[in-house]
């Protein structure tokens, strides 16, 4: 299966987001990237278990790299968002995204995240991180089978 990046289209690859003018116009389109994003992967979500799923040729890698770098992360609580942007949150979050600059497309492009692997995406439970967050995090909710509920949810009506 295809890396989800690649549904959602990318970022140009002249594009500086360091120096970019924040015209709404720009914000509008990063916004309907992210929206697209979520819906590809809720999308996936529900046709295919999450724990059968590769979001990255570089899952196991990723999950192994967050658990060293994270190992009091639980992927099945409610994320803290505060925590997560605190300024020492920051700080390991930056050291940990930094060893996938060069390894994976836009891994610092927006996304939304659920706070919750146990809530759909709503405007209460979604936060906007950088991808690797989100990669981070979704690997590890799905090695755990914790997004398993959507395909069932989803595919509950089958068995009649």
């Amino acid at each position: 299966m295809e890396e989800i990046t690649k549904m959602s289209g990318p970022v140009p690859k002249d594009f500086d987001a360091e120096n970019a003018d924040n015209l709404e116009d720009i914000e509008k389109q990063f916004a309907v990237k992210a929206v697209q994003h979520l819906e590809t992967y809720w999308a996936i979500l529900q046709k295919v278990k999450g724990s059968s799923l590769r979001l990255t040729k570089m899952d196991d890698e990723i999950y192994e790299h967050f658990k060293a770098e994270f190992p009091d992360f639980d992927p099945a609580a409610t994320i803290k968002e505060d925590e997560m942007k605190s300024k020492s949150g920051k700080e390991r979050w930056r050291k940990f995204m930094m060893a996938y600059e060069k390894k994976i497309d836009d891994y610092n492009f927006g996304t939304m995240l659920r706070i919750s692997p146990n809530v759909e995406y709503e405007q209460d439970t979604t936060i906007f991180v950088p991808r690797m967050q989100f990669y981070a995090i979704e690997i590890a909710r799905n090695k755990a089978g914790l997004n398993d509920w959507i395909y069932e949810k989803a595919h509950a009506n089958d068995k009649a």
